[in-house]
């Protein structure tokens, strides 16, 4: 333990007690011996002589953590933060606590905090990456436009690359919590939940009980949520097959690992089985890549999918698939035709109206004032529901950290929205990098070159073949529109003239 941390600057107009001083060295030397009760008392009696030093509050809490006496430890860490509220270190400490307690929302707000002071802080950006790649795996993080509260009833178990055991859970979302796509909510109500709750009334009429379904757009925009929405509304349970857990590189591991969802999902019937990123593993047969490795394991696996469609298809009761992707044209033919993913829904990006209810849910559980909505909705013009969400949680941050600081509460305001806003590092529009991106893949683009002296023009076409040009036509037509120079250029206008102007 160093003399006096680098981080805790005593001021220059402010003279340690001597004696004071002696403990805290004193402190120190305990502390580089292992003795930390022994150094605990040192700081203790440094402190009784200068209620106000601060490095001796914060050596103590380092002696704190170590004993794991944690309640101690803050109480210093919080008297560190009111004589220097401008310490990068004692937000450090207090994300170090809340890391050792598996509280990693609660050490991602310190380290975040430790940042806002001080950006270059090597150690906060190392701990901040670390705790932020445990919550990517984190299997509770949000899907969709609103976090899903999910019961899980038992564990996937996966031995030896096959999946033994499957984890299903029942969702408590609901339509009211999706955000306008009206037409997709009454497609859901008679197609898939009143099947689930009224099954002998489809059979009176000769209707299949089961659904293929495919939900493709854009990322961001709720595909996963709605499907949860609807197994809250039919009261359904949810298995969220994962390609990670299914594909398995030894030889006939992802056909057992297909065949074991499918046959668990009968176990739970009636129950929704959901392949996010479906494209993933139902990839398009023939699409190059020579004739083995993983071309065969993919052929393989989009073999097994297809038997496991068909029997859904024969013995369809109380078992609903589902697949969402944001790249449709990638998946099999196979899988689309009539019995399997038959029937696909475009979730599209929100609207104005849509954009203004999304910040009025998103803010609806804080304390706020005087927020314009309708500029809000003239700024996100082309933003996703995760970005409208990912907003509004920043813009939290501030009156949070205000309070935390000042010990003032007050209220979420327009000038916090405005200021995650025009910061480019906390906000931004995720749907403007993707629509650049998948461009090439659906518009036929002309190419000019000269050829022995004479002008060649050739059409490079994109991945679509002219049945997906008709069935994926609105969502071609968005992107093709989102792409365009003009309304890029006026997206950027209405976007800078609201956030700027009004």
């Amino acid at each position: 333990m160093a003399a006096e941390n680098p981080n805790q600057q005593e001021s220059v107009k402010k003279q340690i007690d001597p004696s004071a001083k002696e403990h805290f060295l004193n402190g120190n030397n305990l502390f580089d011996e292992s003795k930390f009760n022994e150094a605990i008392e040192e700081f203790t009696k440094a402190i009784s002589i200068d209620k106000e030093y601060a490095s001796a509050y914060f050596n103590r809490a380092l002696n704190y953590i170590l004993i794991k006496d944690y309640d101690s430890a803050k109480k210093d860490i919080n008297a560190v933060m009111e004589l220097e509220p401008n310490s990068p270190d004692a937000p450090l400490l207090m994300g170090d606590i809340a890391e050792n307690n598996n509280d990693l929302l609660g050490a991602r707000f310190w380290y975040e905090k430790a940042l806002s002071i001080n950006p270059n802080y090597v150690e906060a950006k190392n701990r901040l990456e670390s705790v932020d790649a445990m919550l990517h795996m984190d299997n509770n993080e949000k899907k969709g436009t609103v976090q899903v509260q999910e019961q899980k009833k038992e564990e996937t178990v996966i031995e030896e690359g096959q999946i033994k055991k499957v984890a299903f859970y029942k969702s408590t979302a609901k339509f009211d919590s999706v955000i306008g796509l009206e037409k997709i909510k009454k497609y859901m109500r008679d197609n898939v939940v009143l099947a689930i709750k009224n099954p002998e009334l489809f059979k009176k009429y000769g209707k299949k009980l089961g659904v293929g379904l495919l939900l493709y757009g854009p990322p961001g925009v709720g595909k996963t949520f709605v499907i949860n929405a609807v197994a809250g509304e039919a009261g359904a349970n949810v298995i969220i097959a994962q390609i990670n857990q299914i594909v398995d590189m030894y030889t006939g591991n992802t056909e057992k690992n297909l065949h074991a969802i499918f046959e668990q999902a009968r176990g739970a019937a009636p129950c929704i089985i959901v392949f996010d990123e479906v494209d993933a593993l139902g990839v398009k047969r023939g699409g190059g890549g020579g004739g083995g490795g993983e071309s065969s394991s993919l052929r393989l696996a989009v073999n097994q999918f297809l038997v496991e469609m068909n029997g859904v298809e024969s013995n369809p009761e109380g078992i609903f698939v589902m697949g969402t992707t944001n790249q449709p044209w990638d998946i099999d033919p196979a899988l689309k035709r009539s019995g399997r993913f038959s029937d696909s829904l475009y979730i599209k990006p929100p609207n104005y109206k849509d954009r203004k209810e999304l910040f009025k849910f998103y803010t609806k559980n804080k304390q706020r004032e005087n927020l314009d909505y309708d500029r809000l909705s003239r700024i996100t013009m082309g933003y996703s529901p995760a970005d409208i969400d990912r907003i509004c949680d920043k813009a939290a941050m501030r009156p949070l950290l205000h309070e935390h600081e000042t010990k003032k509460e007050r209220k979420l305001s327009m000038g916090d929205m405005l200021a995650i806003l025009r910061d480019k590092d906390l906000s931004g529009s995720s749907l403007d990098e993707w629509y650049a991106m998948v461009k090439k893949d659906v518009i036929s683009k002309t190419e000019t070159q000269i050829v022995d002296g004479k002008k060649q023009t050739t059409v490079k076409e994109g991945k679509l073949d002219p049945q997906e040009k008709i069935l994926y036509k609105t969502m071609v037509s968005d992107i093709k529109k989102n792409t365009s120079t003009f309304n890029i250029m006026l997206k950027k206008f209405i976007r800078w003239w609201a956030l700027y102007i009004f």
